[in-house]
């Protein structure tokens, strides 16, 4: 691995790329730089992959080595660990996890003690240390050794953060819950039928690989079959670590970020709590969106993809919400990360207090015809595609066909190798062929050898 941290931590097929080695430097590194030398605690959540076991073993010896206790939460959302690094006064915290990637691989994502996502200015001192071998000259010894204890009660603090942020009766309704196998599998149906919903779950049974295995928010087919099924007046589906979420109307339509941003945010205008009269969304925002904010009289600001680039540019201007079509989805005056059980419940409050049908909700936005396609390419490559004179070149001769009434959206894969190119305009199929050319015009010129 050239580099080690991409846009949402370290991530690769454990025990292959995210070996337990790896994940003991991580720990020192990350002790070392986080810590500041104080004596303190971190807290380690994870998903149900089998490996997360493994490679919290490593990090904790990790910590342990340089001081630092450290906090075992168990199964838990990344959200979570988010809000319960500043419930508990910790240090800094650690999530273990590949998100929406399939069950072989696995993630570190490492937060500071406010529960924030690191900057990348510190991401790299911490990769600075550990790709260059640099010694952290820190061996402390007797009673000064870290310790490592257990957390019972995170999944229920976090559940009560959630209610007693969100005052929403869930009576009466029926919702439709696709877990992914992954870290919500038990605090998601029971939030839900404490706050008096009746829930229809799935895929709540993890076995170790099978999270997001045909399931979750990257398949949403599964969640709109369940709705269509039962009849119920919500789906809501998740990724492996809960920080998203696509939801689902009565009638079987998808109710991704973009559109919750569309619901959530005009909302919370019409409420007088939309801080600073905007939306925060990124250069992947559907033009759908602007348009339906700007008919709100709703600014709209954007950034780079990642929620980490959302989050920056929320503390930066003191706004309310902020997310990406993905589905996170950060509600900022609440937590500090994209929280799909949150994000849920906020949804199901605009639902139940302008008592609308979820799917005239759902209109409150209309879509611009989008497409994307990946590129397959050299790894090595893949941040330096507009050096290509060629590529530069055809980017902007497609620009200049759309008139302002389309754009071209080209981003590497913070963890695969690969080249994403977004299309957007007005024609569906003209917008197809552009992009499944320009994808093949990329990869005949930094291709895979």
């Amino acid at each position: 691995m050239s580099k080690l941290f991409g846009t949402d931590g370290v991530r690769g097929i454990a025990n292959e790329e995210l070996t337990p080695e790896l994940a003991y430097k991580i720990g020192r590194a990350g002790a070392y730089i986080l810590a500041h030398g104080k004596k303190g605690k971190v807290l380690i959540g994870k998903d149900t992959r089998i490996s997360g076991d493994m490679l919290e073993a490593a990090l904790t010896a990790g910590f342990c080595s340089m001081g630092i206790d450290v906090v075992s939460l168990g199964v838990i959302p990344t959200p979570a660990v988010a809000y319960l690094t500043r419930k508990y006064e910790a240090l800094a915290s650690v999530v273990i996890s590949a998100s929406h990637n399939p069950g072989e691989y696995n993630g570190i994502k490492l937060f500071n003690d406010k529960g924030l996502k690191l900057p990348d200015e510190v991401e790299n001192k911490i990769e600075d240390i550990i790709l260059n071998n640099k010694e952290i000259d820190v061996r402390p010894i007797k009673e000064k050794i870290g310790r490592v204890y257990y957390e019972e009660n995170g999944a229920k603090d976090y559940k009560e953060f959630l209610k007693s942020s969100i005052n929403v009766d869930l009576t009466n309704l029926t919702i439709a819950m696709d877990c992914g196998n992954g870290a919500l599998y038990k605090i998601g149906p029971e939030t839900m039928e404490e706050l008096g919903a009746r829930v229809i779950a799935i895929n709540t049974e993890p076995n170790g690989i099978n999270i997001n295995d045909n399931c979750g928010s990257t398949n949403p087919g599964v969640i709109r079959k369940l709705v269509l099924d039962t009849k119920a007046d919500i789906g809501l589906s998740f990724d492996g670590d809960a920080d998203r979420i696509i939801a689902v109307d009565e009638k079987g339509e998808i109710i991704d970020g973009d559109h919750i941003l569309a619901i959530c945010g005009t909302d919370l205008k019409n409420k007088g709590k939309l801080k600073n009269n905007t939306v925060v969304g990124t250069v992947m925002t559907n033009m759908g969106l602007d348009l339906c904010l700007e008919e709100n009289n709703i600014n709209i600001v954007k950034t780079k993809v990642g929620d980490r680039y959302i989050l920056e540019e929320m503390l930066k201007g003191c706004y309310s919400i902020g997310g990406e079509q993905s589905g996170h989805i950060i509600f900022l005056d609440y937590n500090t990360t994209g929280d799909g059980l949150a994000t849920g419940l906020h949804l199901l409050d605009v639902f139940v207090s302008t008592k609308k049908a979820l799917s005239e909700l759902n209109n409150t936005m209309k879509d611009y015809p989008q497409v994307l396609i990946n590129a397959k390419v050299n790894n090595g490559q893949k941040y330096n595609y507009m050096d290509n004179g060629e590529i530069r070149k055809e980017i902007e001769r497609i620009e200049s066909l759309f008139k302002g009434e389309g754009r071209v959206v080209i981003r590497p894969s913070g963890t695969e190798p690969l080249v994403r190119v977004m299309i957007e305009g007005k024609d569906q199929e003209e917008i197809t062929k552009i992009a499944q050319d320009l994808a093949n015009f990329i990869e005949e010129r930094i291709g895979i050898q």
